[in-house]
Parts: C-alpha cells; structure tokens; sequence
C-alpha cells in the first residue's frame, strides 16, 4: 500500500472481498473509514489494521 486513503472500490481490489462485504466490514466497525464530502475513504493504517485483526482472532481461536 502506497497511498494514504482508498475509495471503497480500491479496497475491494487490495481485500479479497466483494463491494458489499467491505460495506459489511464498515458498518460493523471492522474497517474505519472518512468521510469528506460525499466521498467515503479508507486511511491505509485502516486496512493493516483489518488484516492484523484477523490474524489475531485466527491465533486466538
């Protein structure tokens, strides 16, 4: 990841996920987003976090 801030469609292309489970994630408060103006974005640090979040909950199980 190079950029501070994704669009949605961006994450969808890093995550292997569809458009509507990331919106998922995001309204259960597993991926932070921003908003500015009528665009929704994902800081990077948001992603890492995700996937750090996983691989904890996979050693935790």
């Amino acid at each position: 990841m190079s950029k501070p801030l994704y669009r949605i469609s961006e994450v969808v292309e890093l995550l292997p996920y569809g458009r509507s489970k990331i919106y998922e994630l995001i309204k259960n408060g597993r991926i932070r987003t921003y908003k500015e103006g009528g665009l929704q974005v994902v800081p990077a640090e948001a992603i890492t976090e995700y996937v750090a979040l996983l691989a904890s909950e996979a050693e935790a199980a």
